[in-house]
């Protein structure tokens, strides 16, 4: 996709960095929109309510359903072409996005939290390192790049977080 953007690189390596943010965005929000409108409507878990014999707790938890899989992996998938990216950058950032959001419920509910419990970095590093990791050789930005990424999604997703409350669309802010 071009030459590795650093963090003093031309506007385009800018416009790279700002689609990738926004992917990860859509990929992170498209489940918790879909539930707005749905509420539990075809909202089956992924852990069909499974407990881990070591705990006695939920493997995932409730809030990690098939539908919010299959919804972050699909916009994404779509949104990618919309910003002149190839579809597949899309569905790997939308995948790998639930892919670190499932391992930080699971991490989550080792460590006694409930479902939609704030975790500080947790909530946000994994969703966001991960999809940016499978894609980062593919779209051409550094491991420094990478970084900066994720903190400035781990910003806007506070932001956006407590604005989706506000607007009575998150049931809790982070």
């Amino acid at each position: 996709m071009g030459p590795e953007p650093g963090l003093g690189d031309s506007a385009v390596s800018l416009i790279l960095l700002a689609q990738l943010l926004f992917l990860l965005l859509v990929a992170n929000g498209a489940p918790i929109l879909l539930k707005r409108v749905l509420g539990d409507c075809g909202n089956w878990p992924i852990d069909l309510g499974w407990k881990l014999p070591v705990d006695d707790r939920p493997l995932l938890g409730s809030s990690k359903t098939w539908r919010g899989l299959l919804v972050a992996v699909l916009c994404a998938g779509m949104t990618a072409p919309i910003m002149n990216m190839p579809i597949r950058i899309g569905l790997l950032i939308g995948l790998w996005a639930m892919l670190g959001d499932l391992l930080s419920s699971f991490m989550k509910r080792r460590a006694g939290l409930s479902p939609g419990a704030m975790a500080l970095g947790l909530d946000q590093i994994p969703e966001s390192l991960m999809p940016l990791l499978a894609v980062r050789t593919e779209v051409g930005i550094s491991l420094a790049t990478t970084g900066v990424l994720v903190l400035l999604f781990l910003v806007t997703e506070l932001v956006l977080s407590r604005l989706l409350f506000a607007w009575h669309i998150r049931e809790r802010p982070y």
